[in-house]
C-alpha cells in the first residue's frame, strides 16, 4: 500500500507540473532595430560642371583641286597663315603640258582667223564688181565666222587649262591658325582629299561632350561659366549656341558648343576649359545610399507608419551623389524612411525605432 501511495503522489506532482508549463504565455520575438530619418521636401538644384577645349566656329578642311604629287609643303600644324597664302604645291609637270598644247592650238586657230579674214575681205571687194559670185562670197563668210568660233574655243580651252595649273598651288582662303595635317611631300594625292584643316580667325567655342541626362533643364540664366582648367582665374561666359541631335554611339554623349562671349588673354585655340551652370531647383529629398533598396527592378524605400508597422514604397531617383541619392518623386515629405537596419525587412513587420534623425532634404 505504501509503494501505491507514493506512486500516486509523484504522478500528481508531474500533472501538476506539466499543467503549470501549458499554462505559460509564448514569450514574443524581438523586433527588428531600425534608424529611421524624418524627411521634408526642399528645392534642390544640380551644378553640372564640364570639361571641353576651345575651338574656332569656323573650321575649313583645305584640299587640293586637282590630283598630284605633292612636292613642297610650306607651313605646319600651328603655324598662322594669312588669306592667299601658299601652302603647299604640286607637281606641275602633266598641267603644264595641257597648258602648252592649249597655247599651240590658240596660235594655230589665230593664223587660220587671219588667213580667212584675208579672204573675206577680198570677196568683199569684188562682190561689187561682179568678179566674184555670191556663193563665193557666203562661203567666205562662213569660213571666217568658224575660225572665229574655233579660236574662242581653244582661247577657253587654254584658259582652263591655265586655272587647273593655278589649282597646283594650295591657298588658304582666309587668315587662321592650322591645326592638323594630312599629308606629306612626295605623296600622291587625289582631288579633295583633305591636306590641312584651318582653325579661322574669328568668333569661338567652347565644346563639350555631355550626357543626354544632363541638358532635360536649362540653366537657369542661360550664362555658362567658362574657366582655364589649369588657371580658373582666367575665365569667361557664355551661353549654349548648337546641340547636336544625335548620341554619340561611341561615348553616348552629345556635342554642346558654347559661344564665348570673349576670349581673355591666355585662353587660346586649344585650351583646355571647365563649364559650370546651375540648374532649375527642383523640390526633392536627399537620402543616405543606405535607405535605397528596390521592389523587383525598381527603386524604393522602407517607410514607418505611426503604428510602427513597415511599407516598401517605390520612389524615382533623381540623381546619384557621392554618399547619398536626391530623390525626385515618391516622397511627399514627413515620412519617416528607414536609413538603417533594412536589409531583413518585409512589409508589415513590426519595428523598434532606436534613433531618429531631424528634418533633412534636399540643399539647393
Amino acid at each position: 500500500m505504501a509503494g501505491l501511495e507514493s506512486k500516486w503522489i509523484v504522478g500528481l506532482m508531474l500533472a501538476a507540473l506539466l499543467s503549470g508549463c501549458g499554462a505559460e504565455k509564448p514569450t514574443e520575438k524581438d523586433r527588428p532595430r531600425v534608424r529611421v530619418q524624418q524627411v521634408q521636401t526642399r528645392d534642390f538644384a544640380a551644378q553640372v560642371t564640364l570639361t571641353g577645349d576651345v575651338q574656332a566656329r569656323v573650321q575649313t578642311e583645305l584640299s587640293f583641286r586637282v590630283g598630284g604629287k605633292i612636292i613642297q609643303r610650306l607651313v605646319d600644324v600651328g603655324d598662322r597663315v594669312t588669306a592667299k597664302q601658299v601652302l603647299a604645291r604640286l607637281d606641275p609637270k602633266d598641267l603644264q603640258t595641257n597648258v602648252d598644247s592649249a597655247a599651240a592650238s590658240v596660235f594655230a586657230e589665230q593664223a587660220r582667223v587671219k588667213q580667212t579674214s584675208a579672204a573675206f575681205v577680198r570677196q568683199q571687194k569684188l562682190l561689187p564688181k561682179g568678179y566674184t559670185s555670191q556663193s563665193e562670197y557666203d562661203a567666205a563668210q562662213a569660213a571666217l565666222r568658224s575660225s572665229q568660233s574655233a579660236l574662242s574655243a581653244a582661247q577657253a580651252q587654254l584658259a582652263n587649262a591655265r586655272e587647273q595649273l593655278s589649282y597646283t598651288a594650295l591657298i588658304a582662303d582666309a587668315p587662321g591658325v592650322i591645326t592638323a595635317r594630312q599629308a606629306e611631300v612626295g605623296q600622291v594625292v587625289q582631288a579633295t582629299v583633305p591636306i590641312y584643316s584651318l582653325a579661322r580667325d574669328g568668333e569661338r567655342d567652347a565644346v563639350f561632350n555631355v550626357y543626354e541626362a544632363l541638358l532635360v533643364a536649362s540653366p537657369e540664366d542661360g550664362v555658362i561659366n567658362v574657366s582655364l582648367l589649369d588657371n580658373p582665374n582666367i575665365k569667361t561666359t557664355g551661353r549654349v549656341r548648337e546641340v547636336t541631335p544625335v548620341v554619340s554611339a561611341q561615348s553616348g554623349t552629345v556635342q554642346v558648343k558654347v559661344a564665348l562671349d570673349g576670349l581673355p588673354a591666355g585662353m587660346d585655340l586649344g585650351s583646355v576649359v571647365g563649364a559650370s551652370a546651375h540648374v532649375p531647383g527642383k523640390a526633392s529629398v536627399e537620402l543616405p545610399w543606405a535607405a535605397l533598396t528596390k521592389n523587383l527592378n525598381e527603386p524604393a524605400v522602407w517607410l514607418v507608419g505611426e503604428d510602427g508597422k513597415t511599407t516598401l514604397h517605390k520612389v524615382t531617383v533623381g540623381r546619384y551623389q557621392t554618399g547619398k541619392v536626391i530623390i525626385s518623386d515618391g516622397l511627399e515629405g514627413g515620412e519617416k524612411v528607414v536609413i538603417a537596419g533594412g536589409q531583413l525587412l518585409h512589409p508589415g513587420m513590426l519595428v523598434e525605432i532606436v534613433s531618429e534623425t531631424g528634418a533633412q532634404g534636399a540643399k539647393p
